[in-house]
């Protein structure tokens, strides 16, 4: 089985990166391949195509692809909390996301639901939009420059280059889909819902360990992804465990997922017009 994961090997995934080096796969009876991404990636594409079994996305994208007519279903939700942001140098002393919308300029990637819904909620009219680059170069030079984050990213690493980065997260204003999330087709979990259960305990094993102790998994995922830096990844491991861990009442374990969460995010992109049915019982299971 192939795990198709939508960016390059970073502590989002050390979960996944740790279930294979501790042997948690192998002991479940599965032989798992961890397929790197990066910009461009097709996940839902290479999922739905059988190219790839499994497949990281977000909520949003995945119920977006659905109403496309892409029969894939949700199995696992790592980020209880979304971890897209925007952020802006604190010295322009912005306390709201709000206030990121009364001037300067937001780098942004365009068409995302997200975007929709910061245009349609705050306009655009004051502020100077440009594409985002995945350059952090602009923001460290510009101190009325704001843009997009993962919030276990570029924040980190404009602190690492002398920048004081606000951030604010999108969930502040209520957007907050399942994101890091698993996807498979329909198809596959009918016909195999014994693997799939397997993998996501050999999932939740070794997620388990990378947050108790991620040295040893970051040193590999550093390995695989040398352009960023260890002290780095030992950073976005530690600030991204309240956005995995928290966010459901009552708690769930580690990657479930809950009905009215999935409801309310339908709802949402309907309001948006970006899908017409809001039927989340048919875009996830908790295996």
């Amino acid at each position: 089985m192939t795990l198709q994961l939508n960016w390059v090997p970073e502590p989002e995934f050390g979960g996944y990166y740790a279930a294979r080096e501790m042997g948690a796969f192998r002991d479940a009876g599965l032989d798992v391949e961890i397929r790197p991404g990066g910009p461009g990636v097709p996940v839902m594409q290479l999922v739905a195509s059988g190219q790839a079994t499994f497949g990281i996305t977000s909520g949003d994208s995945l119920l977006v692809a659905r109403e496309r007519g892409i029969d894939v279903v949700a199995v696992f939700a790592l980020y209880q909390s979304f971890p897209q942001g925007i952020m802006a140098h604190a010295e322009r002393g912005l306390n709201t996301i709000a206030d990121v919308f009364q001037g300067g300029t937001l780098a942004i990637e365009a068409g995302t639901p997200w975007h929709r819904l910061l245009e349609k909620r705050f306009g655009f009219s004051k502020i100077r939009a440009v594409p985002y680059s995945n350059n952090l170069g602009p923001f460290l030079h510009d101190p009325n420059f704001a843009q997009q984050c993962f919030i276990t990213a570029e924040p980190i690493a404009a602190r690492h280059a002398g920048a004081h980065p606000r951030v604010f997260p999108i969930s502040d204003i209520g957007y907050n889909p399942y994101s890091g999330v698993i996807v498979t087709r329909r198809e596959f979990l009918d016909q195999h819902p014994d693997k799939i259960a397997a993998l996501i305990r050999a999932v939740r094993q070794g997620w388990q360990a990378y947050l108790a102790d991620p040295a040893a998994t970051n040193q590999f995922m550093h390995g695989l992804n040398p352009t960023m830096d260890l002290a780095t990844f030992s950073d976005a491991a530690e600030i991204q465990k309240p956005l995995i861990l928290g966010g459901n009442t009552p708690p769930q374990p580690i990657g479930g997922m809950e009905f009215a969460r999935w409801r309310t995010l339908a709802e949402q992109l309907r309001d948006l017009g970006l899908i017409s049915r809001v039927e989340p019982e048919k875009a996830f299971v908790n295996p």
